[in-house]
């Protein structure tokens, strides 16, 4: 859940009961007399743990906590309907799993890419052994692990795990200093271009002639060979940040030449 979301859906999340074992108990018995106030005071008692599950999927995503939240209070409810005391298991055990899967069908279903069904099944197999694991291990298991406990090669799961990631945008910032933005963008290799494939479309030789030196060399680097900012600050001994700005600098003037 997104470290600074309180207010779920109008749910002040900090306010939130927490029945014991006891008081879950009293409520049931309540319900079987009839109570039917019983009922919404039992559900209300535990949104908790509907917040505890959708914190595995929501990470710093705020809007997509609004949408899970509801979406768990749904799994909960189906759990409570569907519970059978005289089984003698702790309601949260019994709700845990209908709550998780309730918010894998939502992000499923809602996923703006489209990954094929035996694809999702694997990872969510994958996801949930992960858990169990971890809880016996008592420590975070190996794909290898993972892939003993589900029968699954290790290839397919890795597979099936990044099919379900969520994308993250080449504009994303990932480094900042003072004013220099470092983008996801600028950590992309391009061998694609040459420079004569740059040379015949943009007319770059002449503005690249007024350049200084230094910034000449960087956009050499950066889009005739391809080389990351990081790469690019390495072999001339600059950093990251300086390499983003005289980048920006340089391409300002350039196009600027090029009007």
């Amino acid at each position: 859940m997104a470290p600074n979301k309180v207010v779920i859906c109008g749910v002040n999340t900090s306010k939130l009961p927490l029945l014991s074992e006891q008081e879950k108990e009293a409520l049931f018995d309540r319900m079987d007399n009839g109570d039917k106030s019983a009922r919404e005071e039992f559900i209300n008692g535990n949104l908790r743990l509907v917040l505890s599950v959708i914190q595995r999927f929501t990470g710093n995503n705020e809007e997509c906590a609004d949408d899970l939240f509801q979406v768990g209070c749904i799994g909960l409810i189906k759990a409570f309907d569907n519970f059978d005391r005289s089984l003698n298991v702790k309601f949260s055990t019994y709700a845990v799993p209908m709550i998780i899967g309730e918010c894998r069908r939502y992000m499923r279903d809602n996923n703006s890419i489209r990954v094929s069904r035996s694809l999702r099944d694997i990872a969510y197999k994958a996801i949930y052994a992960k858990e169990q694991l971890t809880r016996s291990l008592d420590r975070e298991p190996t794909v290898e692990e993972i892939s003993k406990e589900i029968d699954v090669p290790k290839e397919d799961i890795v597979n099936a795990m990044d099919a379900i990631a969520t994308p993250m945008s080449l504009y994303e910032p990932v480094y900042q200093e003072g004013q220099d933005t470092l983008y996801l963008i600028d950590q992309v290799s391009d061998k694609t271009d040459s420079e004569e494939h740059w040379v015949q479309n943009l007319a770059l030789r002449d503005a690249m002639s007024k350049l200084e030196p230094r910034e000449y060399n960087i956009i050499k680097l950066r889009f005739f060979e391809g080389k990351t900012q990081t790469e690019v600050a390495d072999e001339i001994s600059i950093s990251q940040a300086q390499v983003s700005r005289l980048e920006k600098n340089a391409l300002k003037a350039m196009k600027n030449y090029l009007k």
